[in-house]
């Protein structure tokens, strides 16, 4: 098994590295399933490493290093740096953040042209992609469902206007070539949206064979049933890589300082623009913010939307900062006295 195909280039490695490097392709809680040059192998994590706070928890996509064991599970000791990354607030209360997936080229931001479409939720994943560093690509699923796309198409542009957007149906193929030109051997290609919106659909016709199950939708209300249970990396015969994740229809802030930026640059060219420095944008006079929405400019919607982002991610980062501040003491007195 050559790791190349995965991804992997030697210089990710620090001179004299022990042990062999790996590409997790799945996670299991707390087992690995991953890809090294034996094969595809399993493995847990070393405690002193991870649980003493030395090393980032490993996700699906991250490139890790192990002590391989060919008769049981291996043991990975390191995460090595990632290119991009995301994560999410962890939906469990009091654990923080939760690694989503790392070592991402393009993020595929799916929304269904059904009720399940949501200008608010799309805003949240674009400011999560721009977040993650990789490029954000927006796939507009079933086609089939309507021959009126054009709005939407237009609603998506609007909120994202530097980012492709492309309209698929998996079911009759409409708009699959599109897709397949990011598709490149090596590249990898993660999948965010909500359960339902054909994402293990979308991954079958791509790859062209019966690679994930598929589930239905509910006829009332459009919205679906998760298929997807674990993160987990898909090859393609393309050499092309597919990260797929569960349908997450709440995706908590995290860190979002830079893909807040990214997606509401519309937004924020006219922050600092206000007659006062401490303006906040209620009653002041001379707000600019005030007078974009008053001429058009800007819309309300779009403004209440970035207060909101911008609201979720400060209280999640007012609510662990203690909790980092902890976590670093501790692990800088365990290295003073290992």
């Amino acid at each position: 098994m050559n790791l190349k195909d995965y991804g992997f280039m030697p210089d990710m490695m620090t001179e004299n590295e022990r042990g062999i490097p790996a590409r997790i392709v799945a996670v299991h809680k707390e087992r690995y399933a991953l890809i090294c040059e034996y094969g595809e192998t399993y493995a847990r994590l070393k405690t002193k490493e991870y649980y003493g706070g030395y090393e980032e928890f490993p996700t699906v996509g991250d490139f890790v290093m192990m002590d391989f064991v060919p008769s049981g599970d291996s043991r990975i000791f390191a995460t090595l740096p990632r290119k991009t990354f995301f994560s999410r607030r962890d939906p469990t209360p009091g654990r923080g953040e939760q690694a989503v997936a790392a070592n991402f080229d393009y993020v595929f931001i799916m929304q269904s042209l059904n009720q399940d479409f949501n200008e608010r939720r799309l805003e949240r994943y674009l400011t999560l992609a721009w977040q993650s560093r990789a490029v954000p690509v927006i796939v507009l699923t079933k086609a089939d469902l309507t021959e009126e796309y054009e709005p939407y198409i237009r609603i998506a542009e609007r909120i994202a206007s530097d980012v492709c957007v492309h309209v698929v149906s998996s079911r009759n193929g409409f708009g699959l070539e599109e897709l397949r030109a990011y598709l490149k051997p090596g590249n990898t290609i993660a999948l965010l949206g909500s359960s339902g919106i054909g994402k293990s659909s979308l991954v079958n016709a791509l790859a062209e064979e019966e690679l994930m199950r598929v589930n239905g939708i509910r006829e009332d209300d459009s919205k679906g049933r998760h298929t997807t249970t674990h993160r987990q990396l898909i090859m393609l015969k393309s050499g092309a890589m597919i990260i797929d994740t569960p349908g997450m229809r709440e995706l908590g802030m995290w860190d979002v300082s830079e893909g807040l930026g990214e997606a509401f640059a519309d937004v924020e060219k006219y922050i600092g623009r206000c007659k006062f420095s401490d303006c906040r944008h209620l009653s002041e006079p001379g707000c600019a913010i005030k007078e974009a929405i008053a001429a058009g400019e800007l819309s309300k919607a779009r403004w209440d939307s970035y207060c909101k982002l911008k609201r979720e991610a400060k209280y999640s980062d007012d609510k662990d900062a203690r909790m980092r501040e902890k976590q670093k003491r501790n692990k800088g007195f365990v290295k003073k006295y290992r």
